[in-house]
């Protein structure tokens, strides 16, 4: 139901003014106002309605024949200046009129009371009285003043409710002036912990926080007060639930296998979402000892190198910034693929002449080229061996040399991007002269040695047929006869029945040449004692003898 206000008393007519309130567009805040003036002289309750709209609020008008009339306005808001006058139908002195408030008279002696600002505490029963000259004192009707609301408390809101760390924000300082004032204007302050926002207040009831942070988000209030007026409310306080920011990360790379050859194009593109900006972002590169290393010019999204090389090999990632906080992505690792350069082939004794059982080294090494590297060492084309070596520094290979080793050597370095041949190397091996001087004396001796032997066999084969065509009886040996006084039997002894030689070879070292020979000769003996019986001519020797 539509409002009323108190009556309006009058005389004999009044011009009255019904103002309607129509809304634009359904906006907030935006209204259009219609006003009617006429000329009335009935009592009675008066309102208006535009179209289809709510009716305004009514007006009560009471015209009267009193002599003493006390006028007010038909309603009172938050400051206003209100003037309660006390009219009479003749000249009076002021100062035989007096005001009344409540039953207790005011300390003023006016046709007029003037209240500025007006608020609550000037809630009351109004009324006048006029003294004559028999100091009667006639009564004016009483009219009540009640002080309405301006506009109510204000709410503070923000837009997003649950802003991002570091995004903007709005703050929205909500109230709504009554229809009867709302030509009334209103300015707006914002507090951030008690301390004022921005410039100072304005007529905007909504404020742009271009970053909010967490550790800002503690207390806000805004503050809607009348222009040129003490009427001002404050809101709550309100904290805003700041989210924290959560940096999702993509980083592009061209090429998209992250192994680049030496000499390609590098490109890394760095984009983030769930940051509020403005951003600015920064490179970084870590390399394998784990130092971190900030790219110098390298403030934007995407970062490239137009030609890499094998020092550009790392890890990279971006950084971003909102001048309150950073975020920063994953590493990315690069590797830079580096062919291998022509090796190199040395030896470790720095010379290509060798004697035969020498030691010698042969060190292959290229001076640049991506791990792991495989390098093989050839004699003529003929592989040796091979080895891999994930870092710098070559590889080494260690043989004997022998003169059938003598002729060119060569090494071959691979990472997979293409082997390359060092030149060829010429070793020359030789034999030493003490060896060689043996070694062709070596078949003249032992041509020597079988000849000697061949003839000593054949001599021992003669002899022991010669012995035993003859019998088998050597002559006697004197000497070995037995004395005289003892008669001795004659001793035979057999010859050896046969001599075993037994030749034994070995060689020292199979590889050598060279052949020694044992020979061993081995006598068996057969002792036979062979007694006879004595002959009479012996006999008779002997006793001739005794």
């Amino acid at each position: 139901m539509p409002g009323s206000f108190p009556p309006c008393v009058a005389f004999t007519r009044l011009w009255l003014t019904l103002l309607v309130v129509i809304p634009v567009n359904g906006q907030h805040g935006e209204f259009l106002l219609l006003l009617w003036e006429f000329l009335i002289r009935d009592s009675g309750e008066y309102w208006c309605q535009a179209d289809s709209l709510l009716p305004s609020m009514h007006v009560n008008l009471v015209f009267l024949k009193a002599s003493l009339v006390l006028q007010a306005p038909p309603a009172v808001f938050e400051g206003d200046s209100v003037v309660l006058r006390c009219h009479t139908e003749e000249s009076v002195k002021p100062e035989t009129l007096t005001f009344y408030k409540n039953g207790l008279p005011l300390p003023h002696q006016s046709s007029e009371l003037h209240i500025t600002r007006a608020n609550l505490k000037d809630n009351g029963q109004y009324e006048c009285t006029k003294k004559n000259w028999f100091r009667t004192l006639t009564y004016s009707n009483k009219v009540r003043i009640q002080v309405q609301e301006l506009f109510p408390r204000p709410v503070m809101m923000a837009r997003p409710s649950q802003p991002i760390d570091g995004s903007p924000v709005t703050l929205a300082c909500q109230t709504q002036l009554a229809a009867q004032r709302s030509n009334a204007q209103l300015q707006f302050c914002f507090f951030r912990n008690l301390q004022a926002l921005g410039s100072g207040c304005s007529k905007s009831s909504e404020f742009h926080v271009s970053a909010i942070w967490a550790e800002e988000s503690k207390w806000y209030q805004c503050k809607a007060e009348r222009m040129n007026s003490q009427v001002g409310k404050g809101s709550r306080a309100f904290t805003v639930p700041v989210q924290g920011a959560l940096a999702d990360f993509q980083t592009h790379i061209v090429p998209a296998s992250k192994v680049v050859f030496e000499g390609q194009l590098l490109l890394l593109n760095c984009s983030v979402k769930g940051v509020p900006g403005p951003l600015k972002f920064s490179w970084y590169k870590r390399d394998m000892l784990n130092k971190e290393t900030k790219i110098p010019k390298s403030s934007e999204a995407e970062f490239k190198i137009s030609e890499v090389n094998s020092s550009d090999a790392g890890e990279y990632f971006c950084e971003v910034n909102n001048s309150r906080r950073s975020f920063v992505s994953r590493a990315v690792p690069i590797t830079i693929k580096v062919p291998v350069s022509q090796p190199v082939l040395t030896l470790s004794a720095g010379k290509t002449q060798a004697l035969e059982g020498e030691w010698m080294t042969l060190h292959c090494q290229s001076q640049r080229g991506s791990p792991c590297i495989l390098y093989e060492f050839y004699y003529e084309n003929v592989s040796l061996g091979n080895s891999s070596i994930l870092s710098g520094g070559g590889a080494s290979f260690n043989f004997s040399m022998s003169t059938e080793r003598s002729g060119n050597y060569s090494c071959t370095a691979d990472n997979g991007l293409g082997a390359q041949r060092s030149e060829a190397l010429w070793i020359s091996v030789f034999a030493p002269p003490d060896t060689a001087k043996n070694r062709r004396s070596v078949p003249v001796v032992a041509g020597i040695t079988v000849g000697l032997l061949i003839m000593a066999v054949g001599v021992f084969l003669f002899y022991c047929w010669f012995s035993r065509k003859a019998g088998g009886k050597p002559a006697s040996d004197d000497s070995r006869s037995p004395s005289d006084s003892e008669s001795q039997e004659p001793t035979y002894y057999n010859i050896p029945a046969y001599i075993e030689l037994q030749p034994v070879y070995s060689n020292v070292d199979p590889k050598e040449d060279v052949i020694y020979t044992e020979v061993r000769r081995t006598q068996r003996r057969q002792k036979h004692a062979v007694q006879e019986s004595e002959s009479p001519r012996s006999r008779n020797q002997t006793a001739e003898k005794k």
